[in-house]
């Protein structure tokens, strides 16, 4: 099987005290932080192409470009729903939708790569 357009992939979480702003250093309020929300995101997108990758192959995000529309208070769940828009060689692209239990939150076009994982690792590790 190959990774094709229109793969979907889902990814959910209750909101937690450290996955407000405050608590990961985004902002200094009690609501659902940016960066959780993109995780949740990169989530989505990773799980839903890991099925398809080759023994040893990885996936890696190199881009999100995200809007977070609506703040969610602790003790909601979250959900963010990617699908596959576009096939670029290793290069894959989502379209991510976020909610929580009111609506939409948010929105990302986000690019993942293939890759080896040994490899990446040594690539990465050689820098110390």
């Amino acid at each position: 099987m190959a990774i094709e357009i229109g793969i979907k992939g889902l990814a959910q979480a209750l909101v937690e005290q450290e996955d407000t702003a405050k608590a990961v250093g985004s902002g200094d309020l009690l609501v659902y932080a940016t960066p959780c929300m993109v995780a949740l995101m990169e989530g989505a997108a990773c799980e839903s192409i890991a099925p398809f990758l080759a023994d040893g192959e990885s996936s890696v995000g190199t881009m999100m470009n995200v809007s977070h529309t609506s703040a969610t208070p602790v003790g909601m769940e979250v959900r963010a729903e990617s699908v596959v828009t576009a096939i670029d060689g290793r290069k894959i692209t989502f379209e991510i939708v976020a909610y929580d239990e009111c609506g939409q939150i948010g929105r990302a076009v986000h690019e993942r790569v293939i890759i080896k994982a040994d490899r990446f690792l040594e690539k990465t590790y050689d820098k110390i």
